[in-house]
């Protein structure tokens, strides 16, 4: 295969045409190299538009949906980034070419120091991996630019986003398949800023909190 042929398509065939256009962005994706953080069997899927499994009821998002939320949140190189669910850590390295410092939280230990590995021969001086169940607060770090997180949720993350600072982003893909709504939020100084960006299924994030729901 040829792999930077492979990641010209990538990038123009599947995420340019998904409204992806921020040249920096886009530069990233063939400067990071993705396939660094793909398992070996899996390999040759590197640059395919599907998710990947990772093990361990994990999976890797598809590069346009990695790639359209990194854009959505409009990162400066002075944020202060938390990343919920660090898989295989390929969005906190792309996460720390674009933030000030970025703190990637993972619930698997196997994941994480894999993951911690992969950002070290990166590089990635300032990711922090971090293990623990972040899916319902994070108090470690905070108050944040930015909050990502990398796998669905059944509603509003009304925890974290109390953990944003003023003019904070929050990306979150809410629902249950087979509808589910990327949502970025954005702290003002009363109150927050909600705006549905598309729709889309991703795998629910582990132990993501369940609202009440009514049975008859």
């Amino acid at each position: 295969m040829n792999i930077e042929q492979a990641r010209f398509n990538m990038v123009e065939q599947q995420i340019r045409p998904w409204d992806v256009l921020d040249s920096q962005i886009l530069d990233l994706l063939f400067e990071v190299r993705r396939e660094d953080f793909v398992p070996e069997a899996w390999r040759g899927l590197a640059f395919a538009d599907l998710e990947i499994p990772l093990g361990e009821n994990a999976m890797m998002l598809s590069p346009k949906m990695e790639a359209r939320m990194l854009q959505e949140l409009v990162i400066r190189n002075t944020d202060h980034a938390l990343e919920i669910g660090t898989g295989s850590g390929y969005v906190a390295a792309l996460l720390g070419r674009l933030a000030g410092d970025v703190t990637s939280v993972e619930i698997n230990a196997t994941l994480a120091k894999a993951a911690a590995e992969r950002l070290s021969k990166q590089g990635a001086a300032n990711v922090k991996v971090q293990l623990g169940d972040a899916a319902n607060d994070w108090s470690d770090g905070a108050p944040w630019d930015v909050i990502l997180i990398s796998g669905a949720v059944p509603s509003e993350p009304s925890a974290l986003l109390q953990r944003l600072k003023v003019g904070g982003r929050l990306l979150a893909v809410v629902g249950d398949a087979p509808v589910m709504h990327a949502t970025l939020w954005t702290r003002l100084e009363q109150g927050f800023q909600s705006l549905v960006l598309f729709e889309t299924v991703i795998p629910m994030l582990q132990n993501a909190p369940q609202p009440e729901r009514f049975s008859f």
